[in-house]
């Protein structure tokens, strides 16, 4: 099988490696254009896509835009017989999907219908699922709606983070990926369209949904922590300064809303019912720390009755 491959952040590479390792012809990898980070936003980073796209020794394409002329016209060169894209970055346009002779698949980590959109790896925790899984999907015009060719289901621990169900889903994806593949090369799938009257939505992270809202039950606010680490991140303010809290875990007791009841070996924060104990935190401008040392270490003054805002 030629492929084109579609793709950009780390949950891509396993994939990618996937593909080149199986000994598919992978003739081309379209990622995101180097972008600006650090605070300085004087350096250029390539995506994680692209350095193992490099890795391996293959032609790489960053076009702004995937509707750009120049790369439709170099991927009908090709003449691929599928197209794989795995958290990519853009919508694919209808004459893009059209080019892979068997069309495009999309290695997607929930259990569609469920949780399409583009976080579904921290709206599984946010919503205390204790299942998810990946899909290996058709892509058509729509966002996630097209069909199933196959899945693999994957039991949620608790206490995991959105950064550790990533890394566990991108491995099943890759797997996933594969064996539909090989399968599908076969003439041994068939696709299975979804049931869309049971979809459910998992919409882009904002700054607002990572803002604690302290009058929340503790358990939720401590799926919040687990959910955005390691990115974005669960934040809050004390005496007007920014905190991002990581790992809480609900604990039996009472207090108001966002009021500090405990500050020796441990962080105590009451919730809108409950109280959730914080393992870790990250002050503006800091590293991330134990909560017990950010205690030892003054925590911005922190005191029992001081309340997270």
């Amino acid at each position: 099988m030629i492929v084109v491959f579609f793709g950009t952040p780390e949950f891509a590479v396993p994939s990618l490696r996937a593909l080149v390792g199986e000994g598919f012809d992978v003739r081309a990898v379209v990622t995101q254009p180097d972008r600006p980070q650090g605070r300085s936003r004087s350096t250029v980073v390539a995506s994680p896509v692209k350095l193992a796209a490099l890795a391996e020794g293959l032609d790489v394409e960053q076009p702004e835009r995937p509707t750009d002329p120049a790369l439709l016209a170099r991927l009908r060169e090709l003449s691929p017989d599928v197209g794989v894209v795995v958290a990519y970055g853009h919508i694919l346009k209808p004459d893009l999907l059209a080019i892979p002779r068997r069309g495009m698949v999309n290695v997607h980590p929930s259990l569609l219908p469920a949780l399409r959109g583009a976080a579904p790896v921290e709206w599984a925790i946010l919503n205390g699922l204790d299942s998810t899984g990946v899909s290996i999907m058709q892509l058509d015009a729509g966002m996630d709606s097209g069909p199933i060719l196959h899945q693999i289901p994957h039991h949620i621990e608790p206490g995991i983070t959105g950064g550790e169900l990533s890394e566990h889903l991108a491995e099943m994806g890759a797997q996933a990926l594969i064996e539909a593949l090989a399968l599908w090369e076969r003439d041994g799938l068939k696709p299975v369209p979804q049931d869309h009257e049971r979809a459910t939505f998992a919409p882009k992270l904002t700054r607002e949904l990572a803002h604690i809202d302290w009058t929340k039950p503790a358990a939720v606010i401590a799926r919040q922590t687990l959910a955005l680490d390691p990115r974005p991140g669960a934040w809050t303010t004390l005496n007007g300064q920014e905190i991002k809290l990581f790992e809480a875990h609900p604990e039996p007791g009472t207090g108001t809303a966002g009021e500090v009841l405990q500050t020796d070996s441990r962080l105590l924060i009451a919730g809108g019912e409950g109280v959730v104990e914080v393992e870790e935190v990250q002050p503006a401008g800091k590293d991330r720390m134990a909560a017990g040392d950010w205690i030892r270490g003054g925590g911005r003054g922190l005191r029992v009755g001081q309340r997270f805002a």
